[in-house]
């Protein structure tokens, strides 16, 4: 496609996503965070950074193993990008690690919790732990001295792993230099001591610390010179033939296995690693001196997310709140009624998930109700909304699940969850080879006055109840015929395998979605170009695609007014001159994750919006299966602009400005008028406790 912009004017997807880690850490460095929520915000980061080198840093080395020219619309080649990826993550990683050491553990031990180094160990502390060693530890390692007989062993994704420098002969009279102790993933990665040996209510150490104190016992009669933690990160996308794929869960589950053991992409080691056990790591695993992160702490941080839940601590905490229930639900114990007499929506996490469940589980009881039919993206292990639609199998209802197999890091749940529902009798599928189905989708129909009706639950989040509670999204209920048969076409195109039929109402991706959106900016620029006012505001979790970009970039130099609330990673230059003057893109980093999709084109005062489980990105464009909701009510219209567009226009506490070279400013309140999206909607929805 000829276009006139250039790959300047695109940013890079893999520096983006780092640069939202920067974001998320910044929470850790604000005094206003409470203290165990820093320590989760950390902890967030490095979650984050295992999936970005698993998935985007390994893309990048395939790319570059197999001499791809360019990785992106930037223009940039894998190589370059790799390079710049691998400075930015190092940078990253040690102020992670300095925020860690310096500010959130001095912090919390302040508040008598405290991570007890083996260096400043007590006499009562080094004996509790050296007894702790020969009861709970020391029996399920096994040491594996290297040489010709035993040779390096195979090494889980991101596990924790201690590689022993060592002198002398072993019990048959053979030398080893070095040896590896692998942690079973059964063992705590910290353990609490008994109040009176800490010193502190809440004192910890670490497992790492305790093997470290210990280690001579594994290998006696040898000199231990040295020990050091270390982990491996591995590629962990998955690949599937089609042709190969007779039974997609059957394939999935042998793939899942090899998930453990793919390519190495980066390798930790504590800090005080030697450099000649580092570089005999790197030559084992195959990496260069780039791939090696050497950290002052724990490899794995994640871990340490259990703290914030063990520590009875309130104070160092977000306040808790009480989810509330919209008005068209309260008192009114018929759901189907009240969506009958009008569309309802659902404002989460402000908004309570339990009449999503409520919706499927009194289906799932009433006689009138025939058929039910959701799809499932991400559930979680525990679901009570699974648990609803396997009752209504077993209740004899015609109930087809939509299983997602290849929800990334999911796919062992889901795969349990099809089982299950196979088990009670309902209709399984996989969706459709080579498209994720993203949409979030459920229908229930029942028997009304001698005639079948259609209800709809539409939403821009997971079916998922933990997450519901932690992210931002939007979930709408109706009984509009015109969507619900939209519904029903798509879940026939899932199911069935027809082709596609013209929709009435719903956007539909592969198919329609990316061209309508395309359509309404244009409509914008023409509305603009005619003199009359144009306007956009979108909200979204990514916007990468090149095709959008253009289209928004044109519209902006018509005239047209477009605001962009890109949680994460945004390709779009904002405010450069003579190229988006008029565009303006806005991070909000707080409290809850944002993930509600809400797309809002002024269309001559039509003022039309959207929620959509897709984001603007290529992958949500062509190869998933995502829906896109016009909202016709307009009550609800109005609740998706004062409480899903605007606030977060007005936020100056938790917002990120971004500039035209990819650099993020926060927003600072003026004459200390503060205004938070997130405690406003709290405020507006939530009942916080006295």
């Amino acid at each position: 496609m000829d276009t006139p912009y250039s790959s300047k004017s695109f940013l890079n997807r893999e520096l983006g996503l780092l640069a939202f880690n920067r974001r998320v850490l910044q929470m850790v460095e604000a005094e206003s965070t409470p203290l165990l929520e820093r320590l989760r915000y950390l902890c967030i980061v490095s979650g984050n950074l295992d999936e970005f080198f698993e998935i985007r840093v390994a893309g990048l080395k395939q790319q570059i193993s197999q001499s791809i020219a360019v990785s992106g619309p930037d223009g940039l080649s894998p190589t370059e990008v790799y390079k710049k990826v691998c400075a930015e993550a190092h940078d990253l990683i040690d102020h992670q690690y300095d925020l860690l050491n310096q500010t959130v553990l001095p912090s919390l031990a302040e508040q008598g919790i405290c991570f007890h180094r083996r260096g400043d160990w007590t006499d009562a502390q080094r004996a509790w732990a050296r007894e702790y060693f020969f009861r709970e530890i020391m029996p399920v390692l096994t040491p594996i001295g290297l040489d010709t007989a035993h040779p390096f062993p195979r090494i889980l994704n991101k596990s924790l792993n201690f590689a022993v420098e060592l002198s002398g002969k072993d019990a048959f009279g053979h030398n080893s230099d070095n040896a590896v102790v692998q942690a079973p993933r059964t063992l705590p990665r910290f353990i609490r001591l008994p109040t009176a040996i800490a010193g502190c209510h809440y004192g910890f150490i670490f497992l790492s610390s305790i093997l470290h104190a210990n280690v001579s016992e594994l290998f006696q009669g040898m000199e231990v010179h040295g020990c050091y933690q270390f982990r491996v990160t591995r590629n962990s996308e998955l690949f599937l033939e089609e042709e190969e794929a007779k039974n997609l869960r059957l394939i999935l589950q042998g793939e899942l296995s090899h998930r453990q053991y793919g390519d190495e992409v980066r390798l930790e080691v504590a800090d005080n690693c030697s450099d000649t056990m580092a570089e005999f790591l790197l030559k084992t695993f195959s990496l260069d001196e780039t791939d090696l992160y050497r950290v002052n702490g724990p490899v794995n941080l994640v871990r340490l997310m259990q703290v914030a839940d063990l520590v009875d601590r309130p104070d160092l905490r977000f306040p808790g709140f009480t989810q509330s229930l919209p008005r068209e639900f309260e008192n009114q114990p018929d759901l189907f009624a009240a969506i009958r007499k009008k569309d309802v929506l659902l404002h989460h996490p402000f908004q309570s998930f339990s009449p999503v469940v409520e919706f499927v589980q009194n289906a799932a009881s009433d006689s009138q109700v025939l058929a039910i039919k959701q799809t499932v993206y991400r559930a979680g292990t525990d679901s009570e909304l699974i648990d609803a639609l396997i009752d209504a199998a077993r209740q004899g209802k015609e109930v087809t699940v939509v299983v997602e197999l290849l929800a990334r890091f999911d796919e062992e749940a889901n795969i349990n969850w099809a089982a299950k529902l196979e088990e009670a009798g309902a209709h399984v599928v996989y969706g459709v080879f080579g498209y994720k189905t993203h949409a979030k989708m459920c229908m229930v129909i029942r028997r009304e006055s001698g005639s079948l009706h259609r209800y709809v639950h539409l939403g821009t989040g997971n079916y998922h109840s933990k997450t519901t509670k932690l992210y931002t999204d939007f979930g709408l209920f109706t009984a509009n015929r015109d969507i619900t048969s939209d519904v029903n076409e798509i879940f026939l195109q899932i199911t069935g395998l027809g082709k596609h039929a013209g929709l009435k109402r719903l956007f539909q991706s592969p198919f329609t979605l990316h061209l309508e959106l395309v359509n309404a900016i244009a409509r914008e620029t023409a509305h603009a170009k005619a003199g009359r006012k144009a306007r956009v505001i979108a909200k979204m979790n990514g916007l990468t695609d090149p095709g959008i970009i253009e289209a928004l970039y044109t519209a902006g130099q018509a005239g047209v007014r477009i605001d962009l609330i890109v949680r994460g990673v945004c390709l779009l230059r904002p405010g450069v001159p003579g190229l988006s003057d008029n565009i303006k893109v806005i991070s909000i980093i707080g409290r809850f994750l944002e993930h509600h999709r809400v797309f809002y084109f002024l269309n001559n005062g039509a003022d039309d919006v959207f929620i959509s489980s897709a984001d603007w990105m290529e992958r949500n464009f062509f190869r998933r299966i995502e829906a896109c909701v016009p909202i016709l009510d307009p009550g609800v219209k109005r609740r998706m602009m004062t409480e899903g567009l605007r606030p977060y226009l007005r936020d100056n506490v938790q917002c990120w400005e971004m500039d035209g070279h990819g650099e993020y400013r926060k927003r600072t309140p003026r004459r200390g008028r503060r205004f938070s999206a997130h405690d406003f909607l709290l405020e507006r929805f939530a009942h916080t406790p006295e």
